[in-house]
């Protein structure tokens, strides 16, 4: 009898820890593209880091997609969008939340290249 409690009590500690981790931060992919590449840099600062996209079974975003985004808190950044096209844009001051969606949408986009 004493297992079992032991066991309900560590499987319910278990449970409740997952619970506690939520799901993380995700992007939405909004935008009329399929996105090939997403880097975040705090604010300003033109340190991007590495690509959110391997994050991602085939390794893109489609429109209407989330892409869970790790290695990053929560705070302000600049994120850069890159398309299949080899277009890349920029999207200025992302507001990230723990445990939280935040979405892009085309017009968002700034300063596109090719």
């Amino acid at each position: 009898m004493r297992r079992v409690l032991a066991s309900i009590t560590l499987l319910m500690a278990c449970t409740g820890a997952l619970h506690a981790q939520g799901k993380g931060i995700r992007l939405w992919n909004l935008t009329t593209a399929t996105i090939s590449g997403f880097q975040l840099s705090p604010v300003g600062k033109n340190e991007w880091g590495p690509d959110q996209t391997s994050n991602d079974k085939d390794k893109e975003v489609d429109h209407d997609e989330r892409l869970r985004i790790t290695g990053v808190e929560p705070g302000r950044y600049d994120a850069k969008v890159s398309y299949r096209d080899a277009r890349q844009c920029i999207v200025r001051n992302l507001e990230i939340k723990a445990d939280a969606v935040f979405s892009i949408a085309d017009k968002d986009l700034e300063d596109c290249k090719k």
